[in-house]
């Protein structure tokens, strides 16, 4: 359950008043220390009120008129970058689920640096947003700042493992398109697995081991390729994977992108896909199925993930059950794949 600031103004930002009460001073000396827009004082009144403010977190909203009704109706998204498709969809879907709630969304971007993500939030919480959506979380990050300030965040399509999530389930779309792959009757099948650090690659991992030990098919460790997120990163993998004496009959690559790198590298050398190599990509993103080969996939279901974070933000008490809610993926069958004629 999310605390609530005391005294007045909306329930979990800190305000004027607050910062006022703690400092012993009154609102409008408060108001008139902390606007940036008049010379700085540095008396020891001054220096006490600053002191205050950063100590509770206090955030200056640039909306006069929306410090008076206490939110924005604004929610602020962070994602890594809007010319990744991926990234692109889910902020249009979360737009969306503002837009029926009522809301408003903006958008700022890291280039998927963990510093950026703090200045990023920075920034849109001086905007006034009522709170804060991430895409860019990793394993192990620390919320504890927006946590202690009582601004509210969820995460999306990334989790930290620990706080308020929505999210695909990962784990059973690497299991479905790796069973596809099986089902076809690979079992010399490689995966270029993205980063380890972001959940959606390591559950997306997960999801690959279980069906290949179901199937009871080796995991070599040749054909395990860690990579980046883009269709470069996918070329220099499937480059990697088949440089050996043996080299894979399928690929399961950790998203689209990858996918892509990864065919158009193959067909560079020489091999076919889906005739030499058959590929399986993650989330569906409009190009793969224009592709020359159009590319078999798992579809994410981005408009569901994107309501549902809005319903977690928007919800004051939240069951620790429902702390984390996670929309079912769909396998989509194209020619990118096909069966293994060898049966190898």
């Amino acid at each position: 359950m999310r605390k609530a600031a005391d005294g007045p103004g909306k329930p979990g930002r800190v305000t004027l008043h607050d910062v006022a009460a703690a400092a012993g001073v009154s609102k409008s000396t408060v108001s008139r220390i902390l606007d940036e827009r008049l010379p700085r004082s540095e008396s020891d009144a001054a220096r006490r009120v600053r002191e205050v403010a950063v100590e509770l977190g206090y955030v200056r909203d640039i909306s006069a008129a929306s410090l008076r009704r206490g939110n924005t109706s604004t929610i602020g998204i962070i994602v890594p970058r809007l010319t990744d498709t991926v990234m692109a969809m889910i902020y249009e879907s979360l737009a969306r689920a503002c837009q029926r709630a009522g809301q408003f969304a903006i958008v700022a971007t890291t280039e998927d640096e963990p510093d950026a993500d703090r200045r990023a939030a920075q920034t849109l919480l001086s905007r006034g947003v009522d709170g804060l959506i991430l895409t860019t979380a990793r394993l192990g990050d620390d919320f504890t700042d927006l946590e202690e300030k009582n601004i509210p965040y969820v995460l999306v399509l990334r989790t930290n493992g620990d706080g308020l999530a929505s999210l695909g389930d990962d784990e059973l779309g690497g299991y479905l398109a790796t069973r596809h792959l099986l089902d076809l009757g690979h079992r010399r099948i490689g995966m270029i697995a993205g980063r380890s650090d972001v959940s959606s690659s390591a559950a997306r991992q997960e999801g690959f081991r279980r069906a290949m030990k179901e199937a009871g098919a080796p995991v070599e460790d040749e054909w395990m390729a860690s990579s980046g997120f883009g269709i470069d990163a996918g070329a220099e993998a499937a480059s990697r994977m088949i440089s050996g004496a043996r080299r894979p009959t399928a690929i399961f690559a950790v998203n689209d992108n990858i996918a892509i790198g990864a065919m158009s590298r193959l067909t560079a050398m020489g091999l076919s896909v889906p005739g030499d190599i058959s590929i399986v990509g993650y989330n569906d993103i409009p190009i793969v199925e224009h592709l020359a080969v159009p590319l078999t996939t798992v579809r994410v279901p981005f408009d569901q993930i994107a309501t549902s974070a809005i319903e977690l933000l928007r919800t004051t008490d939240i069951d620790p059950k429902d702390r984390v809610r996670v929309a079912t993926p769909t396998l989509i069958p194209r020619r990118s794949s096909s069966r293994n004629a060898g049966g190898l």
